[in-house]
């Protein structure tokens, strides 16, 4: 009986709702004067850390771990429309992350946060936990096989053969095919459409506070035998 080889791509993506959110904050302070540039960002930073410290726990949250820079000072000196270089200003900075597993209590505290003077939440990055970033790749991955598996089914029935038998199962482009991409393997695990929320000193929400659903893809190229 005459075989055929059959080649095919399989792939499989699922969501899944964001579970913990990563927070970027700073403290940003200027000036022409450098100590008063400095004592009002380590007021910041003081009244920051105090914030997090607050409710950090590492096991029962809702801020599971969190670290700080020390405060960075430097100054320019500015030139104004004529060309002429002004006085020196003096900037100050220090950057926070914070890891939250409670969301309710992170809403709670990017407000308190955004009302102290000079602090700036930048950015919020949503993840999901190690064990359910697990479990859905092998979901995924299975899922992608079995769309391989259906996929070279279709292709041999069309040609009027039977059942399929897979010889070689790979990440995309590694097969040896030229065809098929050659741009080595794809990243089983992947952050959907993120929406970050950020945030003027004035408290002004510029982005809406809204965990993304977290999307965990799969691709796989598949080797089949059809008879």
């Amino acid at each position: 009986m005459t075989e055929t080889i059959i080649t095919v791509q399989g792939e499989y993506s699922a969501w899944y709702p964001a579970e913990r959110a990563t927070v970027a904050a700073s403290v940003r302070t200027d000036g022409p004067g450098r100590d008063d540039v400095f004592s009002r960002a380590v007021e910041a930073s003081d009244a920051l850390r105090n914030l997090i410290e607050s409710i950090h726990d590492k096991d029962a949250g809702p801020v599971t771990w969190w670290s700080s820079d020390s405060v960075r000072v430097w100054s320019e000196r500015p030139w104004n429309n004529e060309g002429k270089q002004l006085d020196p200003v003096f900037h100050a900075a220090v950057d926070f992350t914070a890891k939250f597993m409670e969301f309710e209590a992170l809403a709670r505290w990017v407000e308190s946060a955004v009302a102290i003077d000079g602090v700036a939440v930048n950015s919020i990055e949503w993840a999901l936990t190690d064990a359910t970033r697990t479990s859905a790749t092998v979901e995924v991955r299975s899922r992608a096989v079995k769309d391989a598996v259906a996929k070279a089914s279709v292709y041999a029935q069309s040609i009027g053969l039977g059942s399929v038998t897979a010889i070689a199962l790979a990440d995309p482009g590694m097969l040896g095919d030229p065809s098929g991409g050659g741009s080595g393997p794809q990243p089983v695990f992947a952050r959907g459409a993120m929406r970050s929320a950020a945030f003027d000193s004035s408290g002004t929400p510029q982005v809406a506070l809204k965990p993304e659903e977290i999307a965990v893809a799969s691709i796989v190229d598949a080797r089949f035998v059809a008879k």
